[in-house]
């Protein structure tokens, strides 16, 4: 299963993480400075240019109210007076007058149809939302996804398994809407995976991992369903799935390309990606999974490439281990049988 990946940066809207120390001279600013009164730098340029691109997407989808209220929002982070300022503001004069014309054409028509209006702009509602829809890709995506392994293991393993992934997905989505950040619902890739496209620019690296590792652990919730039914019912369907489940959810804590082990890991110094190293040689010596070995080998070129962060998280060390745990233990309680799926 591929991974969801964050693909672009953006806010949804929201106050970004205090910054004490400008960007580009590493001066010491108090609360709330907006420039640096020494490089004179923008302080929350980071945080502007993903304003700027939500409110831009906005404006390609023709949303002329979301995207005033996303540029009205740049004018907090930007120092009064200010060349980019004015620039906003222009903007801002352009957008009113898109909406005001708008307002004016609606009317025009409201009066040109007379009684029949309503039922007009009911139709033209409906055509916007069964395009949103299909803009998703969702449920194409899912089907297409159900209907490759109904094809390969048939139809009840297929959509157990595609459930099993929308699960996991969904707990990226969650986590992402949790956290008043943008997310679109998932994207199902035939014979690859699944991904949900988010957009997280302001957030802390730890806020970045727990959202990263929300869909393992929606994954294991759903594994865990699975084993639960297949120790009521010993139906060895059940077992298979479980067994499945928790496989793919491990293979997505590898931590490298965009897997969500890769995006945990940003948040780790080098000290705790060694102890999850040595942890995934400790459960491959328990468990005898050949995954450890996987996740072990990514960790370990890990220590030696990228950078660590100054400030790291002691909470996702523990749920990326608690993770390697309860996802192997889980694999290990299925039968042997049924480990060839």
């Amino acid at each position: 299963m591929a991974d969801p990946v964050v693909i672009e940066t953006n806010p949804s809207a929201g106050t970004p993480d205090p910054i004490h120390n400008c960007p580009e001279c590493s001066l010491w600013l108090p609360p709330m400075t907006l420039a640096c009164p020494e490089c004179h730098t923008i302080v929350y340029a980071g945080h502007l240019r993903g304003l700027g691109q939500l409110a831009m997407s906005q404006e390609r989808e023709q949303a002329w109210p979301r995207a005033r209220e996303t540029w009205q929002q740049m004018l907090q982070w930007l120092p009064a007076g200010t060349e980019q300022s004015q620039k906003v503001v222009a903007h801002l004069a352009t957008i009113d007058e898109r909406i005001q014309g708008g307002e004016q054409r609606t009317a025009t028509w409201k009066k040109r149809l007379g009684p029949l209006a309503p039922v007009a702009f009911f139709l033209l509602k409906a055509k916007t939302f069964l395009f949103a829809l299909l803009k998703f890709k969702f449920l194409l995506s899912f089907f297409a996804f159900f209907g490759l392994y109904w094809a390969l293991f048939g139809w009840r393993f297929g959509l157990g398994f595609a459930v099993s992934i929308l699960i996991h997905e969904l707990g990226h989505y969650i986590a992402a809407r949790r956290r008043g950040l943008k997310a679109d619902l998932p994207v199902f890739l035939p014979g690859l995976g699944a991904y949900v496209r988010w957009y997280s620019m302001g957030i802390s690296l730890d806020s970045l991992s727990s959202i990263a590792l929300a869909g393992p652990f929606a994954g294991l919730l759903a594994a865990v369903a699975c084993a639960a039914i297949y120790y009521q019912t010993k139906v060895e369907f059940w077992s298979a799935l479980a067994h499945a489940g928790a496989w793919l959810n491990l293979i997505n804590l590898v931590p490298v390309l965009g897997l969500d082990g890769a995006q945990a890991t940003h948040a780790l110094n080098r000290m705790q990606r060694g102890l999850i190293l040595a942890a995934a040689i400790l459960f491959f010596a328990s468990l005898h999974e050949g995954v450890f070995l996987f996740i072990a080998a990514g960790m370990a070129w890990r220590l030696f490439t990228g950078t660590a962060p100054e400030s790291p998280s002691s909470a996702t060390m523990i749920r990326y281990t608690l993770l390697l745990f309860l996802l192997g233990a889980l694999m290990g309680l299925m039968p042997e049988t049924m480990r060839r799926f």
